[in-house]
């Protein structure tokens, strides 16, 4: 029992790391520092954006994002609800977010692994949210290219 209060800290501190490492990853790309922003990210590192072909490991996210941070102006999040867990192991976390973006509320997931250089992003999921009562105008709107997308995932269509 004695060592429970110092493993609750411990936990504590965990999560208030993994907060701080969240939230200079959105402010490293809102003032568009590549090297900050990927160096918060685990090697092997995935990157899940809105788009349906946007699956990226960590050196094809860079690939993607580097013309945006060379413009001075990568993309601005700001987190106004965050959730994270640790996992029984201490060295994984997982937390989910809701962002304020240029895209209106998104939803950010992911992953963090504990490194002997501190915690790092493995995984980042980027959602758009849509309220429940707008999802049919939604499902109209995307019908079109989801089947594109599907037709090439399934082979139909060759690019």
């Amino acid at each position: 029992m004695c060592c429970l209060p110092l493993a609750l800290a411990a936990q504590e501190n965990d999560k208030q790391a993994l907060d701080s490492l969240l939230t200079a990853w959105h402010q490293a790309a809102s003032d568009a520092d590549f090297d900050a922003y990927f160096g918060l990210m685990a090697p092997g590192a995935a990157f899940i954006g809105t788009d349906a072909s946007e699956n990226w490991d960590k050196e094809a996210f860079m690939a993607f994002s580097r013309p945006y941070f060379e413009q001075g102006k990568a993309w601005s999040f700001k987190a106004v609800q965050r959730n994270i867990y640790l996992g029984p192991d201490g060295k994984t976390a997982w937390f989910d977010e809701l962002l304020d973006t240029w895209m209106q509320l998104c939803r950010g997931s992911g992953a963090a692994v504990k490194t002997p250089g501190g915690w790092k992003i493995a995984h980042y999921v980027l959602s758009m949210t849509i309220p429940n009562e707008e999802v049919d105008g939604a499902i109209l709107l995307k019908k079109a290219s989801d089947s594109l997308v599907r037709a090439r995932l399934s082979g139909e269509i060759q690019d």
